[in-house]
């Protein structure tokens, strides 16, 4: 699942590429399992819905640029 993600209110956040999702400042900060966003250490933190937008829980995940 290749794309961009938005937040709540429409404003790209990240990009994905394959099963990682990146910052828009190119670093990689989750990896992305199905539609579950985890930390690199392994733990759950979100989901990511099939339209690639965040609901509010998980907006807090990434800051907006």
């Amino acid at each position: 699942m290749d794309g961009n993600i938005f937040n709540g209110q429409g404003v790209k956040v990240a990009v994905v590429s394959g099963p990682s999702i990146f910052s828009l400042a190119g670093k990689k900060i989750y990896d992305l399992r199905g539609g579950k966003i985890y930390k690199l250490s392994g733990e759950l933190v979100g989901h990511l819905s099939s339209d690639r937008r965040l609901d509010k829980a998980t907006d807090k995940l990434f800051s907006v640029p």
